[in-house]
């Protein structure tokens, strides 16, 4: 159990001026995407956000590393959890704490005020145990009044969801006969003629219609489309780098055997500081069932908590009832890969899911007795 004698406190005003100092070329350098901060008693420190991903998502503190220790981490887990299941994604930042290399790590959650008030199974509690048993020279600290206050005394140390970007103004009848926009293969609704939607800083989701307009993709960045049809065209061949996923939005269509070749292509526009939209024809099915596996894949979130956080952002999504039973057995498979090695776990995961019809005709059953309602 997590005690005071164990567990250091930090009050707000501490964890600002060390950002502070980071920001103004005081502090070492981070490790980039993997959040270190400056310097504390002469060493990195590394921010871990204890909250649920959905919360971590709508607000952080900046360059906070967010742990995954959702229910099935922790059933698993049976109240011991081990740094490749609260760090599943994080291969660097789990070497550095096993060799020492952070001085210290600072713990968040939504609102605790003192370690004292901490619940054993707590997430904060669990995540302090598993830091003790792989990082024993590393100071860990808790924020007094977590996310909460030091989100309410200094916002701009805090990165929050922000706004949709302002749609382009509409494409003119005659551009959108050139495009030939009213065809069957790009029809969309009136309703989901907006813009493309951010799903992570490089992955996009949109429809048949926004993939078709070169001035709201280049107002976006995006470099690269994931078109997950087999009949919507590739209209800027020599513009944009595509890839195709030929995929019919029906019962029958087995999306999952596509989900590692889809989540490697997003993977390698990522690396490549591009950013990639993955479209069907109306943005609502097939192209939502491949972000969702994304989420669950890199992010090791539940299906339910990626399927929430996409339907903030998109609010019309909605994958065929098939689909949603193969992304609960594609959940299944991921996050079983928390309770072991990230390499081992990646293996099994290509082995099941890897290549295109490697599955057909497996588990169409069992998806019928799943209950969706709650999506």
């Amino acid at each position: 159990m997590v005690t005071v004698d164990e567990l250091r406190e930090m009050d707000c005003s501490v964890l600002k001026r060390l950002m502070n100092r980071d920001e103004n070329g005081g502090g070492a350098g981070g490790s980039g995407s993997h959040g270190a901060l400056g310097l504390l008693s002469g060493g990195k420190c590394l921010l871990l956000d204890c909250r649920p991903f959905l919360a971590h998502s709508a607000g952080y503190i900046r360059g906070s590393v967010n742990v995954r220790c959702n229910t099935i981490v922790r059933r698993r887990a049976k109240g011991s959890v081990s740094l490749e299941q609260i760090l599943p994604a994080e291969e660097e930042v789990r070497a550095r704490l096993r060799s020492g290399l952070y001085s210290a790590v600072i713990v968040y959650d939504e609102r605790s005020p003192r370690a004292e008030s901490l619940r054993e199974d707590s997430t904060v509690s669990l995540v302090v145990q598993a830091l003790r048993r792989n990082a024993e020279r590393t100071d860990i600290c808790l924020l007094k009044g977590g996310y909460e206050r030091f989100s309410s005394e200094y916002p701009e140390f805090c990165s929050k969801t922000k706004a949709l970007a302002a749609i382009p103004p509409a494409v003119p009848p005659s551009t959108a006969e050139s495009l030939d926009l009213s065809c069957s293969s790009c029809g969309t609704p009136l309703h989901d003629q907006g813009g493309p939607v951010e799903i992570l800083p490089f992955l996009y989701l949109g429809s048949a219609y926004h993939a078709a307009r070169r001035d709201m993709l280049d107002a976006l960045g995006i470099t690269a489309l994931l078109n997950v049809s087999s009949d919507c065209p590739n209209h800027f061949e020599g513009h944009y780098q595509y890839k195709c996923i030929p995929v019919e939005d029906n019962h029958k269509a087995d999306i999952s055997s596509w989900f590692m070749e889809a989540i490697e292509y997003i993977d390698a526009v990522k690396d490549c500081r591009g950013r990639v939209l993955v479209h069907c024809q109306a943005g609502i099915s097939r192209s939502a069932t491949i972000c969702l596996a994304y989420l669950m894949m890199k992010k090791r979130v539940r299906l339910e908590e990626a399927f929430e956080f996409v339907k903030q952002r998109r609010s019309i999504i909605s994958p065929n009832f098939s689909f949603m039973g193969q992304l609960l057995q594609f959940e299944s498979q991921v996050l079983a890969t928390s309770c072991a090695v990230e390499e081992t776990g990646r293996g099994e995961l290509e082995s099941n899911f890897k290549g295109p019809g490697n599955r057909k005709g497996e588990g169409k059953e069992r998806h019928g007795s799943k209950d969706y309602s709650k999506f």
